[in-house]
């Protein structure tokens, strides 16, 4: 009972650590880095981190935190976001929130498949951790495409970068800006994953 009660302080503990980080990301200029287009985004980081040890269900909670903060990022903190609220504050919530829940979740369940897998044990994490910003960068990029790609807004764009079709978009428009973030989750969140694991092995 009492290593049950322990082991529930350092969840809400990490979770809260987590959350924090996440905040204070999101609303200082180290969460995003600013570039034409889209923004490159390190708060993959904290939710990959929280999926990795904590699982599925943390990494969907610090993945709609995530969401929240980007979509109240629309509210002009974020050019692009403020045009795509402009057009329709509904998809721009799903494109914002719903992408980063089913990214921080999925991440925690990959992780627990490549923890079972004798092949992929030794790797879970990194692997995980390369996951979380692959994901992120697919999913936003999947809703914006099917609610916005019609838009007259998205089209300028495609036609300014020459791209043809949806695919050509999402590959042109992402471009540095996804290989940036799976970088920064694969190094950065790979690390702390490890460190904390260590640390909640330790203190269960």
């Amino acid at each position: 009972m009492e290593n049950n009660k322990k082991i529930n302080t350092v969840y809400m503990v990490e979770m809260a650590l987590l959350i924090a980080i996440i905040l204070i990301m999101a609303f200082t200029p180290i969460g995003y880095i600013r570039t034409w287009g889209l923004e490159i985004t390190l708060i993959v980081v904290p939710v990959a981190v929280g999926a990795v040890t904590l699982g599925p269900a943390a990494g969907a909670v610090l993945g709609a935190v995530f969401g929240v903060t980007s979509y109240i990022q629309c509210f002009g903190m974020s050019p692009f976001g403020a045009v795509l609220l402009s057009i329709n504050p509904v998809y721009t919530f799903i494109v914002c929130v719903f992408s980063r829940v089913l990214m921080g979740w999925l991440t925690g369940l990959l992780y627990q498949v490549f923890l079972k897998s004798s092949l992929l044990k030794k790797v879970s994490v990194v692997l995980a951790n390369l996951c979380c910003p692959l994901m992120n960068t697919l999913f936003f990029m999947g809703t914006l495409t099917l609610f916005f790609y019609q838009t007259e807004y998205i089209q300028g764009i495609a036609q300014g970068m020459g791209a043809g079709n949806p695919l050509i978009f999402i590959l042109m428009f992402v471009g540095i800006n996804g290989l940036v973030e799976a970088a920064a989750c694969f190094v950065v969140g790979s690390a702390i994953s490890q460190a904390l694991k260590k640390v909640v092995k330790r203190t269960s």
